[in-house]
């Protein structure tokens, strides 16, 4: 999931900050530029970590441009943060599904054109961007 980063601007006297907008509390620092991003790489992580912990859903990522015209986020710069969510969604549990022929040969050839590291995760995959596009039109969650 591609995280958006609001970097504060820095200088020969102050850090760059970093703000991650779709994960409250979570923020970062760096005296270079670099520094600052892969720190906010890793409070991510942290703040995932944690948030599993406490079995706590994962939050969706924004689009930078749903979130450039927030009034406390003006005069930053973006960046986004590739981060792999899949370690932190809980232990993985076998199910059996039946799906048509057609569509699993195509499944599987995404597969293995490199698309995906296996059936599962293009379904897991699959199930995440469904369930966020429904979230986006209804406005509400599905627990």
């Amino acid at each position: 999931m591609f995280y958006p980063l609001a970097i504060e601007p820095g200088d020969a006297d102050h850090a760059f900050g970093v703000i991650v907008p779709d994960i409250p509390g979570c923020f970062s620092a760096g005296d270079t530029l670099q520094e600052a991003i892969k720190s906010a790489h890793e409070a991510i992580r942290g703040h995932l970590e944690l948030l599993a912990e406490d079995d706590e859903d994962i939050p969706e990522a924004s689009t930078v441009d749903a979130l450039v015209q927030r009034e406390d986020l003006q005069g930053c710069t973006w960046a986004l943060a590739d981060i792999d969510v899949t370690p932190y969604l809980g232990k993985a549990e076998k199910i059996n599904v039946t799906l048509p022929g057609r569509l699993l040969r195509r499944l599987d050839q995404a597969v293995a054109e490199g698309a995906f590291r296996s059936r599962s995760g293009a379904l897991a995959e699959g199930a995440q961007l469904l369930l966020l596009t429904r979230q986006q039109q209804t406005g509400r969650r599905d627990t």
